[in-house]
């Protein structure tokens, strides 16, 4: 995401951004910016119908500048597109004030933002995160059997099908395999040419260097049941030394091999969760995410009253200084600051800038699109890592009560 201009003041959270989405991971980044009570200025088209002083009517299709309220937004991840509806807000000569209309953006096409409730300190994060060119893919996965493979980009916030290849194979037959092998050539073949159209290896990017050191080609995984993955890296190999394909044969030292229960796209989780590939990957924001939930459910198992989930308990804590510095971490998902209710966003907001400031603790903001984040959902879309152990957040507290830490069915009391 390209940021054209930016007018924000930071004391009251006024003022504007104009962005510019340039690849498809954008679009989720603006699907996480734009809230329901935003201004958005961005180009449309519109049918719009003239009557001439005869009475006959005509109508064309012509584009023009919107100014919308956003009321809601709708983001296809397959396709990358995003809707945003809302009552226009400005006037307009084709338009009348406090019409509906849906803008859809796209990208390469530029946009403003206004926040509704004012840029805070969650939503600049946000934006300066969406800005962040270095920060793009984390990893290429291909999740295959005999016949049937998946090609995923998994990026810093979502996980993305690219493309599901399917060539028949012939069985393997006692005493003949010579069609069964030449089936898999084939199908080894076809997934190779697909997977080298969409990583483009000729211009890759590359994860950012850390500590001066170079940076490092964006990894390969391949995952199979049985011995298909082993098979299709010895045919890469071949081909990449028959070829002499220099990006190929660079792209090799980056292939990473693990096992899968199936085929399919579900269980690139469970392969992403391995302690063998979480140890590869570790660079990747991905498994450091991951490797928190891990830590965090290890924690739970223990029954040591370091972690606990749930909107009540997870103030209640952080209320208690329990989620400071010396390993308090706050586990926090996206979804929560795309809440319809503006006093339900102020809410987190006010809990991750009290747990960032106040407190000093450490706090990760989950994409609801990884499985890190899907698992999050799973325990009330917020937990934390406590620094050290608080029993009984889950029982009643007269006195915290009495004080407006929390009303006992999970809303703040101001």
């Amino acid at each position: 995401m390209r940021l054209l201009k930016s007018q924000i003041d930071r004391k009251d959270g006024s003022g504007f951004a104009i962005l510019l989405p340039e690849e498809p991971e954008d679009m989720w980044h603006a699907y996480n910016l734009i809230q329901p009570s935003d201004s958005l200025r961005a180009r449309a088209m519109r049918r719009v119908t003239k009557t001439s002083d005869a009475g006959s009517t005509a109508s064309q299709r012509i584009a023009l500048d919107l100014t919308i309220q956003v009321t809601s937004t709708e983001f296809d991840i397959s396709s990358g597109q995003l809707h945003v509806a809302g009552k226009v807000s400005s006037e307009n000569e084709h338009v009348k004030l406090g019409s509906h209309h849906t803008l859809d953006l796209e990208l390469n096409r530029k946009f403003t933002l206004e926040k509704g409730d004012g840029w805070d300190s969650v939503a600049l994060d946000m934006l300066k995160e969406a800005c962040d060119t270095e920060k793009r893919v984390e990893l290429w996965a291909v999740v295959m059997g005999e016949g049937l493979a998946n090609i995923c980009l998994i990026t810093e916030h979502q996980t993305i099908l690219r493309q599901r290849v399917e060539v028949a194979v012939p069985r393997k037959r006692r005493g003949d395999a010579s069609n069964h092998d030449k089936g898999m050539d084939k199908y080894f073949s076809t997934v190779l040419s697909t997977l080298l159209r969409h990583m483009d290896i000729s211009n890759i990017s590359t994860l950012p260097s850390k500590d001066g050191q170079p940076a490092k080609t964006v990894p390969l995984l391949l995952a199979s049941p049985g011995f298909v993955a082993t098979a299709f890296l010895a045919f890469i190999k071949a081909e990449a030394t028959r070829t002499t394909n220099k990006p190929l044969l660079t792209l090799l030292p980056s292939i990473i091999l693990s096992h899968s229960s199936s085929p399919h796209v579900h269980s690139l989780a469970e392969v992403l969760a391995s302690q063998a590939i979480t140890t590869k990957l570790s660079d990747t924001k991905y498994a450091r995410e991951t490797a928190l939930m891990d830590k965090f459910l290890a924690l739970m198992r223990q029954d040591d009253a370091r972690a606990w989930y749930g909107p009540r308990e997870v103030e209640r804590a952080v209320a208690r200084g329990a989620v400071g510095r010396g390993g308090g971490v706050l586990l926090i998902s996206n979804a929560l600051f795309r809440a319809n209710s503006v006093a339900e966003r102020r809410r987190w907001v006010g809990l991750v800038d009290r747990v960032k400031g106040e407190e000093g603790g450490e706090v990760r903001v989950l994409s609801s699109l990884h499985e890190s984040g899907k698992r999050l959902e799973g325990l009330g879309n917020v937990a934390a890592i406590l620094t050290y152990p608080v029993e009984d957040l889950d029982e009643s507290d007269g006195e915290e009560e009495a004080n407006g830490i929390d009303a006992g069915d999970g809303e703040m009391i101001i």
